[in-house]
């Protein structure tokens, strides 16, 4: 029997959330699918995966091994599925600018794609808080802009969002909050909170906080969003950011978990904004089209 993509798609799923049910939701499929498919898995690679608790999921010495070539091939799949945007002969320059979240956390693999999609495009990228890319957008220094796009207000801009990622708490391992049936805002006040402020994320967690009667006890403010991870895995303090920001393990190889909070948390949405009324060239449309189309958005003008 061999390792079939279908694995190794359950297999990652499970890896990154820690749990099935989270990765049964994620996928859209029954819990006994995706423990069929690992204990099918662990059966061809001769290993045991994970380790399993009452907390979850924890990736064994094998399992750490095989999400590293998981994610290789699955990246590998990704190449050869591709997107197929017309127009690759485009020859241009487009002014791109972007917050420091979407560079770091979301614009490197869609770059690489554009770059196989229009090898003539040059793409400059510039990295600026909000409020100078709103600045720089309405002077015409840049052409569009990939930003949290929530986060814009101004009625001279447009925006159109992509992708809704959601936020969840962040807690270490075997964190008491992961064995409670449902965890709110009340419960999270009650710990000591790291509180990211790149992009704004500190003013937008407030805003939700401040339509409860709880807030939180902030241990400690930061930029770094690694600061964030490493602090939360070795149980300083929790947080709550988004999916597209997490990834299971800190740098010194610490797990982090997540759990779904029953208060209405707002997702971060990204996308893209231009300034209103502006014409598009054939550049900034196809641009445009390939994150509409990467996204299975509609084409429409």
């Amino acid at each position: 029997m061999a390792i079939t993509l279908k694995q190794i798609r359950y297999f990652v799923s499970t890896a990154e959330s820690g749990q099935v049910s989270q990765a049964a939701v994620a996928l859209s499929i029954s819990q006994s699918a995706i423990t069929t498919a690992i204990k099918e898995l662990e059966i061809e690679v001769g290993a045991k995966l994970f380790s399993r608790s009452q907390q979850g999921m924890e990736l064994t010495a094998a399992g750490r091994e095989m999400l590293f070539h998981a994610y290789e091939v699955l990246a590998k799949i990704d190449e050869m599925a591709g997107i197929n945007v017309p127009g690759s002969d485009l020859e241009d320059t487009l002014r791109v600018a972007a917050s420091y979240t979407v560079i770091g956390y979301y614009l490197p693999h869609h770059l690489e794609r554009l770059r196989r999609n229009f090898p003539r495009l040059d793409i400059q990228l510039f990295e600026l808080n909000r409020d100078a890319i709103e600045e720089g957008l309405l002077a015409n220094r840049y052409d569009l802009a990939v930003m949290l796009t929530a986060n814009t207000t101004n009625p001279d801009l447009s925006t159109e969002t992509h992708l809704s990622s959601r936020r969840r708490l962040w807690v270490p391992a075997r964190h008491r909050l992961l064995s409670l049936g449902s965890v709110g805002l009340k419960e999270v006040s009650e710990e000591p909170y790291i509180m990211l402020t790149v992009d704004e994320a500190a003013h937008t967690s407030l805003k939700y906080w401040s339509k409860t009667p709880y807030r939180p006890s902030v241990r400690l403010r930061t930029s770094s969003v690694e600061a964030v991870r490493s602090l939360v895995a070795n149980g300083q303090g929790v947080a709550i950011l988004s999916d597209m920001v997490h990834r299971p393990w800190s740098l010194e190889g610490r797990r982090i978990e997540t759990v779904e909070l029953n208060d209405a948390i707002p997702p971060m949405d990204v996308g893209l904004a231009w300034k209103r009324g502006i014409t598009f060239t054939p550049v900034m449309q196809a641009f445009r089209d390939y994150f509409r189309q990467a996204y299975h958005l509609p084409m429409g003008r």
